[in-house]
């Protein structure tokens, strides 16, 4: 019984915490865009994966080089 008293005030502290962290994802917009990752990794062309030169180029239009041959 007296393990109570140390496991009822341990579970609120604990569940305060978890709505803390909800309402600060929330607020952070950590929920914004729930399908865009899911529907990113269809996509062959990565921005993130190129350099800021090859950036640069894919917006010229310009198609940046490769570093080797396509596979037969």
């Amino acid at each position: 019984m007296t393990i109570l008293y140390l496991l009822i005030p341990l579970s609120l502290i604990l569940l305060g915490l978890a709505v803390w962290a909800f309402f600060w994802a929330v607020k952070n917009d950590q929920f914004d865009d729930l399908e865009g990752p899911a529907h990113r990794i269809l996509f062959d062309d990565n921005e993130n994966d190129l350099t800021p030169e090859q950036r640069a180029e894919r917006k010229k239009g310009t198609k940046p080089p490769r570093d080797r041959e396509p596979p037969p």
